[in-house]
């Protein structure tokens, strides 16, 4: 069976898509973690689903710095992209280390800034492994009754938390010529270097 890296962030897209897909692929779980602006609180979720989902491996990076550093020195209207292009960077490269051979996420179009057609495009453009997206065409009520009949609402409910650092306007469209440039500002190497140095294996 081949694998997928699932990117959870503890709320209901998430574990809905993962739980979509897990009779395809075996998964593997990796978290981004925002404490201390955030509280424990997404991580504890993620690692409840994980064992609800009966998922074998999970990943946590504590990546408070590098979407702080993109707060500091870029255009904040791209944070939400540029913080995405950086995890999917990640992901890729933890995917190529563990044999997966997808990436899997809880995106759904249009719902918010960094999921519009154009940003998903920008963002997905920054790796060159597959990107599953099986909630693409569902609406939040859809996700909403999945999360219940999949007995993963409890669980993921609860406030938003990866939204602590963004702005009010985000832009809701991107070039990738424009958003390379801004990464240029906040070093996105360096940080992508130093997220893996976070990388610590749960289960």
């Amino acid at each position: 069976m081949k694998r997928a890296l699932a990117l959870l962030s503890g709320g209901f897209d998430s574990a809905v898509a993962i739980k979509l897909m897990q009779d395809k692929l075996e998964i593997v779980a990796l978290h981004f973690s925002l404490e201390p602006f955030t509280d424990d609180t997404p991580e504890k979720k993620s690692l409840e689903l994980v064992k609800k989902l009966n998922i074998k491996e999970f990943y946590v990076i504590n990546h408070s710095e590098e979407h702080s550093l993109i707060v500091k020195r870029c255009d904040p209207r791209y944070y939400y992209i540029i913080s995405r292009r950086l995890m999917y960077k990640i992901a890729e490269e933890l995917a190529k280390k563990l044999k997966c051979d997808f990436i899997l996420d809880g995106c759904n179009l249009g719902q918010v800034s960094s999921q519009t057609l154009s940003n998903l495009t920008t963002i997905t453009q920054v790796v060159n492994i597959p990107i599953l997206h099986p909630l693409l065409s569902y609406d939040k009520d859809q996700i909403i009754k999945l999360a219940k009949k999949f007995d993963t609402f409890e669980l993921s409910k609860g406030p938003e938390m990866c939204n602590i650092l963004g702005p009010k306007h985000p832009a809701t469209r991107s070039e990738v010529s424009f958003v390379e440039k801004e990464e240029r500002k906040a070093d996105i190497n360096k940080l992508f270097e130093n997220s893996l140095k976070n990388l610590r294996k749960v289960l």
